[in-house]
């Protein structure tokens, strides 16, 4: 599979661009640590993943995190996926 790499810029510049604070993004940040996905990421986040998004991050071993403060520094979201384009697809659908 070829990533398109001004596609996935083109998003990410798109989601900035939509975003009124700060887009943070952390991949594999759980290596660091010398931990598996399974320890790095608390129960409470592991409820907002999808069952086989969690099954294909464990499977890769790749954990894409994305953070969005989209209109104040205060409120916040995180999605976490294997995907970085699928990451940010998912945030620029949200309202």
């Amino acid at each position: 599979m070829r990533i398109n790499k001004t596609e996935i810029m083109k998003k990410l510049q798109d989601l900035i661009n939509k975003t009124k604070c700060s887009v943070s993004i952390d991949i594999n940040n759980h290596r660091d640590y010398y931990e598996t996905i399974e320890q790095h990421i608390e129960s409470d986040d592991r409820q907002d993943i999808s069952n086989d998004v969690w099954v294909k991050m464990i499977e890769l071993d790749t954990c894409v995190r994305l953070q969005v403060y989209p209109n104040t520094p205060i409120g916040f979201y995180v999605i976490h996926h294997y995907d970085l384009e699928m990451a940010i697809d998912i945030a620029l659908s949200e309202d």
